[in-house]
């Protein structure tokens, strides 16, 4: 049995992980939150006692102050705190760093997502192999468990992956990876989580195709799917972390990642790339002043946490596969819906902070009882999905499958043609008032506008 966690960073992912640790604590043990902002730490831990989320009173639930990228300061307050699971929550810049530090002190490792170097955007697939994949050998010959990817995507979007060739499918052909937010902030614009990794993840597209690499200009190849739940929702084939590990894990011909962005994103996106603002390196100002432009545009933009309150709507993320069973065509969706007002009701959270922080906490269970205790550096689909999704399921990620007809109206066809083809396809129809910028995001406006237009538009015709 492992004990002890440390949970390092204090974002919106941070503060769901917390909540759900706590009210786990009789398995994790002891909780330490670590930051370079210490009162943010301070701040999740007052969460956590006033929705009185502490399932085991007599376990420790603390805050440090921390920088990770200082890897002799992260050593310490391992060992310090005598954390033997650290699960990892910071920015994505930070892993190697921290995994340095469980690599000294035995620590089990754990992080949500892929590292990036912050000077270079979008590299070379595969990317887990430009860092992480790097430390194999050592971890194995450390004994040390290293769990890459252990949110939502990636994390349990690559357990659906394992489990649909572990009992679904004989032979699989494609995977369509799908995540959409059908929910309303009531912002003009923000981001769920990160501005900085959110923007920097949509510069290029890099898809697994048959059994091959393959680029393709960012928003370029558009979908509309009726989702669970969710409903009619615009889908854009994009790159994604996991997809760097499940064309090396999973025997598919083609592993596509679509996620769901309206109109207005697409716009503001689009203007903010087009003019510069997304780039990463530093422009120098007439003042002699050096900026980096997408670090503005972060300073600018909401705190995903404070999305929160009034965060209204659903998400919805599943993998839409297809292959043969016993010899017959088959395709299924495994996916998971998630409600944004339920997720601020029971830890102060929206729900894209919510998919992404409760599956931290079931993964450090399974390593904590020994079940992922793997002892190796691994990915989420190299190990048994079935006990994680069971976890999943009682701690407030529930999955859902269905069996879809082949080849019937509720399929999914993420087959890519000609790029000249599926650009006629992609383009965005943008609602703008100078007067009044929020009416592009009031769906009520946009519907009633265009009734009225038809309503015109059918009266001249009489």
């Amino acid at each position: 049995m492992k004990k002890n966690v440390l949970i390092i960073g204090a974002g919106g992912v941070a503060h769901v992980t917390a909540h759900k640790a706590a009210m786990n604590n009789d398995v994790l043990g002891d909780i330490c939150i670590a930051s370079r902002t210490q009162s943010k730490c301070d701040e999740i831990i007052a969460s956590v006692r006033k929705m009185k989320h502490l399932k085991d009173p007599s376990r420790k639930l603390y805050s440090r102050q921390l920088d990770a990228m200082d890897i002799p300061a992260t050593i310490k307050i391992i060992r310090d705190t005598k954390s033997q699971i650290v699960i990892n929550l910071g920015n994505a810049f930070v892993n190697m760093s921290v995994l340095e530090a469980c690599l000294a002190t035995g620590a089990a490792y754990m992080d949500t997502a892929i590292h990036e170097n912050p000077d270079k955007v979008c590299e070379k697939p595969p990317w887990y192999a430009n860092y992480e994949w790097k430390r194999k050998a050592i971890c194995k010959k450390k004994g040390l468990t290293a769990l890459l990817g252990a949110g939502f995507d990636p994390g349990v979007v690559n357990a659906y992956c394992a489990l649909a060739q572990k009992r679904y499918f004989d032979k699989i052909d494609t995977i369509d990876i799908m995540d959409v937010n059908a929910g309303s902030h009531g912002r003009y614009f923000a981001t769920n989580f990160d501005p900085e990794i959110n923007f920097r993840e949509f510069i290029k597209v890099y898809t697994w195709i048959d059994r091959k690499w393959k680029e393709y200009p960012t928003h370029s190849v558009k979908r509309i799917y009726d989702f669970p739940v969710a409903g009619p929702c615009p889908i854009y084939l994009n790159g994604h972390d996991e997809l760097h590990s499940l064309s090396k894990n999973i025997d598919a011909n083609s592993i596509r990642f679509w996620m769901g962005f309206g109109n207005h994103y697409i716009n503001v996106f689009t203007v903010l790339r087009t003019l510069g603002f997304l780039s990463h390196l530093p422009v120098k100002l007439t003042t002699g002043q050096e900026v980096v432009p997408l670090k503005v545009v972060k300073a600018l933009l909401p705190d995903p946490k404070t999305l929160a309150p009034k965060y209204t709507g659903k998400t919805c993320i599943g993998n839409f596969v297809k292959g043969w069973k016993n010899g017959k065509k088959r395709e299924v969706l495994i996916y998971q819906v998630s409600d944004h007002h339920k997720c601020f009701l029971e830890v102060g959270s929206q729900g894209i902070s919510y998919t992404a922080g409760v599956p931290p906490v079931a993964a450090a269970m399974l390593i904590a009882n020994g079940k992922w205790d793997a002892c190796k550096m691994v990915n989420v689909e190299e190990m048994d999905p079935e006990p994680f999704i069971a976890i999943l399921d009682k701690i407030g990620l529930p999955t859902d499958v269905k069996e879809i007809k082949p080849e019937s109206k509720d399929s999914f066809n993420g087959t890519v043609g000609k790029l000249e083809d599926e650009l006629k396809k992609s383009t965005a129809n943008v609602t703008v008032s100078a007067a009044n910028p929020i009416v592009a995001i009031d769906r009520k406006f946009q519907e009633d506008a265009l009734k009225s237009i038809c309503k015109e538009m059918c009266n001249g015709k009489k």
